[in-house]
């Protein structure tokens, strides 16, 4: 079975980061995890590509179920980028969409409110600039060990 963390409301905030081409770096805060670093090979889908985006899910939900469907994912998050992407299908209405696999190979995904993402305008990136700048050092060596294909993959 798919499991797009609770359809999405185990998503609580976060930023992902496009602005280094072929990779995407940034922070998500899970329900029963916290946060996870993100380090991920590939680029957002042409809509958004190279742009900073932060989001806040309006449809979080805190609970223990949450912890026992994905208390085991993988942290940091290390893997490929699926598809990132505002408007990700042209026949449903625009909204955000992350899907990538992890060096595991798991495959995970979740879709937000149109409302619920926007793209971090420069004068705000204070912040997202040091924390990209950190993720993008502590785990740059690692993702030279990522190895296999996503087509072996398992939905989380």
């Amino acid at each position: 079975m798919a499991q797009k963390f609770g359809n999405g409301r185990w998503v609580q905030e976060g930023f992902l980061d496009n602005r280094v081409e072929g990779t995407v770096v940034g922070k998500i805060v899970f329900a029963a995890i916290g946060p996870v670093d993100f380090y991920l090979r590939g680029d957002f889908k042409a809509d958004i590509a190279g742009e900073v985006i932060g989001f806040r899910n309006s449809r979080f939900e805190d609970e223990d179920m949450a912890g026992q469907v994905i208390g085991d994912m993988e942290n940091p998050q290390i893997g490929t980028v699926n598809l990132i992407s505002f408007d990700p299908h042209p026949n449903l209405a625009p909204h955000p969409y992350v899907e990538w696999f992890s060096l595991r190979k798991n495959h995970y995904r979740f879709e937000l409110n149109s409302d619920d993402a926007w793209v971090v305008p420069d004068a705000e990136r204070g912040e997202i600039d040091s924390e990209s700048r950190r993720i993008r050092e502590v785990l740059a060596d690692r993702v030279s060990e990522q190895t296999g294909s996503p087509e072996e993959s398992d939905w989380v």
